[in-house]
């Protein structure tokens, strides 16, 4: 017989696991009425990306009184609820779908506002990169500390090129104005990890860093990395200590 702790562990993964709470695995164990478990994980679902999207869309939503769209709207929509039977809570597939719906909503809004491409990326990405499973237990072994371990990028880090420099404008957008705040076209490359965690970071970059990051596939030594980035060894030991306190990148065990 399955456990207290492991019965609540599964209609914890039916609440938030949409294909699962549809699967005959689920179903033939009949643990809760199918019709209010459905209607309560829809419920958790929008509050779960509400939250989300307030948060990781905020400047948009300071520009909403330029603009005259919420990002949360998107919740109410059909396409939304075309998307409830596929919601993976937390996943990385279902926080791109509802950061693509949020994004057409807000780039379909008809304003001139320069740097709003920029913009609707950054916070895509933003909500993108937060997304996945974390580590909860700190006592799994260190990695990094062997000749033969090799850098890796971790799944997920994105490397952004912007038109502007949005860093300049977006402490601007969440303070009191009555114009709209402008910020140079200036191209900027910005780099968003994730520890293992959770903590996002974004950092400003350079060709340097966009050429380790690129390279570090996890099969390259740090000889073969720094060849292939046109730098010395220790640049790139330098770069990638970085990128590793940012998530960035990770090392792993050559084979």
């Amino acid at each position: 017989m399955p456990s207290d702790r492991a019965l609540q562990d599964d209609v914890i993964r039916a609440l938030a696991d949409a294909p699962y709470r549809a699967s005959l695995e689920w179903r033939r164990r009949g643990l809760a009425d199918s019709d209010r478990v459905e209607r309560y994980a829809r419920f958790l679902a929008r509050h779960f990306y509400f939250e989300r999207i307030v948060h990781f869309f905020k400047y948009s939503r300071a520009l909403a009184r330029v603009t005259g769209r919420a990002p949360e709207a998107v919740l109410t929509w059909p396409a939304f609820d075309a998307l409830l039977p596929t919601l993976v809570l937390g996943s990385r597939k279902t926080a791109t779908g509802v950061a693509r719906l949020v994004t057409t909503h807000l780039a379909a809004g008809g304003v001139s506002i320069p740097y709003l491409a920029d913009l609707l990326r950054y916070e895509a990405a933003m909500m993108v990169v937060e997304a996945g499973s974390r580590v909860w237990r700190d006592d799994q072994p260190g990695a990094g500390s062997r000749e033969r371990d090799l850098p890796e990028k971790v799944e997920g880090t994105v490397l952004l090129d912007l038109s502007y420099d949005l860093p300049a404008v977006l402490p601007k957008l969440l303070q009191p104005w009555m114009e709209l705040p402008q910020t140079p076209r200036r191209p900027i490359k910005l780099l968003i990890a994730r520890s293992p965690h959770g903590r996002v970071t974004v950092a400003k970059s350079d060709e340097n860093v966009a050429a380790v990051v690129a390279l570090a596939d996890g099969t390259r030594t740090l000889e073969q990395l720094a060849a292939g980035a046109r730098l010395d060894v220790g640049a790139v030991k330098e770069t990638l200590q970085g990128l590793v306190d940012l998530g960035a990148v990770r090392f792993s065990t050559g084979s």
